[in-house]
């Protein structure tokens, strides 16, 4: 695809974008207020963050606390990081943790004992239907089972998470069903299937490339950005199922351009970076079936038993998606790039669980970059000055000019006014999956 086809693929996207003006409100109120910037850096007070902030706070943290860190997720409401700490003989750390500008709780699990956990339910319970995701906020494993659980596979499932023990593992039921969905925001379309795409990213070679869900990936080599249309993209890396849901699809024309934005409609949405998903965040997906949708993220490291085989690694969250939105694209509202659109149950009007592929796992295995040039190093950038190091919390935890490209990304609304100025369309956007996707209920969006 040459240069000069762009336009009929911003075309293409504005009117795949159309059922998300309704949602565009819910994308753009007033972004996360940034880092009070009362007290000293040695105040024990837990300080106002923006959500990215927080994500770079407790990566920070996890280091430096070392076994004593116990997982964490942002209070939106408070707009605090809440970092869980299990007691031991140095009483250093909730200090240490408070000085950066976070909220501690003491908490029973530790992190080895809930991936230990974790790993029991692989051994004796990866059933198809069934997930399991570490929950920060109640310190146990979530493990979910769709209807098709029953009879045998239930009281295997029930038995195994009863021997972790109350403490440890909660039980729920899906009432839809963990497959692969088909749709999405751009559509891509390739061997009978329709998936979504993702982010253009920058391949290791420097051609023009885009990142979409693994299996569409192996879905078919080419894609097209028509139904029974020319292939302007061909696969150059897919995994799934396995450690993870994405694919590198390279351009073929390699003066495509391929501008790193999410189509919101009428309205794109620049993205800067790329950024690890944090428990408790507000995030959005967009896709060609569903338009825009929003929720928060509840797990990480999660787990899915789709009946094409077990994904690990993924981000659990209540946002919902139905057939066509695999591939799609997850982000923040300050546009930072999350994740990429897998499977899940339910659809948009009953809701359900959806998982996605973080972007940042995806860049660094097929070695590509996104945003300006900033890829899964993002992170840092977005902290601002003072997010990084033995400052953390200190005066620049996540304030000033971080995430989104500061003051300005702060107060601005994506997709408002200014951003539909400044940015171009086409970039990324989520498309569809395989027809053999369709139908609600979980599992892979593709």
């Amino acid at each position: 695809m040459s240069h000069k086809r762009i336009p009929k693929r911003k075309a293409a996207m504005a009117a795949g974008g159309v059922v998300a003006l309704g949602a565009a409100a819910i994308l753009l109120p007033n972004a996360n207020a940034s880092q009070d910037g009362g007290g000293s850096p040695d105040a024990a007070a837990p300080r106002t963050l923006k959500a990215a902030d927080a994500s770079d706070l407790a990566s920070q943290l996890a280091g430096q606390l070392g076994d004593a860190f116990a997982g964490s997720y942002y209070d939106a409401g408070a707009q605090r990081l809440v970092v869980n700490v299990v007691p031991g003989d140095d009483d250093q750390v909730a200090v240490r943790a408070q000085r950066a500008g976070a909220e501690i709780r003491e908490v029973d699990n530790s992190m080895t004992e809930l991936h230990g956990g974790a790993q029991t339910l692989k051994s004796e319970a990866t059933i198809p239907g069934t997930s399991w995701a570490i929950d920060p906020r109640t310190n146990k494993i979530l493990v979910t089972a769709d209807s098709t659980v029953t009879g045998e596979k239930w009281d295997r499932l029930e038995s195994t998470v009863g021997r972790l023990g109350s403490g440890m593992a909660t039980l729920e039921k899906s009432a839809g069903t963990f497959k692969t969905f088909v749709s999405g925001g751009d559509a891509i379309f390739g061997g009978g299937a329709r998936c979504s795409l993702g982010f253009n990213v920058t391949a290791g070679d420097g051609s023009p490339a885009f990142l979409t869900a693994g299996h569409c990936g192996v879905a078919a080599d080419a894609w097209s950005d028509a139904q029974d249309g020319q292939p302007i993209g061909t696969v150059d890396q897919a995994v799934f199922p396995g450690e993870g849901d994405f694919a590198l699809v390279t351009y073929d024309d390699p003066a495509t351009e391929a501008p790193s934005e999410v189509n919101l409609g009428d309205q794109t949405l620049q993205i800067s970076g790329a950024a690890e998903a944090t428990v408790g965040e507000q995030v959005f997906r967009m896709g060609s079936t569903t338009g825009l949708a929003d929720g928060q993220v509840l797990g990480l490291d999660a787990t899915v038993n789709y009946p094409e085989g077990t994904v690990s690694g993924l981000i659990q969250t209540d946002v919902c998606a139905e057939p066509g939105d695999s591939g799609g694209s997850l982000f923040t509202q300050d546009g930072l790039a999350i994740g990429l659109t897998s499977g899940g149950s339910g659809d948009c009007t009953a809701g359900g669980e959806t998982f996605f592929q973080p972007v940042t796992t995806a860049l660094e295995a097929v070695g590509a970059t996104l945003g300006d040039g900033a890829g899964d190093g993002a992170g840092e950038e977005a902290g601002g000055a003072g997010a990084g190091g033995d400052e953390a919390g200190g005066d620049g935890a996540g304030g000033g000019d971080a995430v989104g490209g500061g003051d300005e990304a702060g107060d601005e609304q994506p997709g408002g006014d200014d951003a539909g100025d400044s940015t171009g369309t086409g970039g990324s956007v989520s498309g569809s999956g395989s027809d053999d996707g369709t139908g609600t209920g979980s599992g892979p969006l593709g």
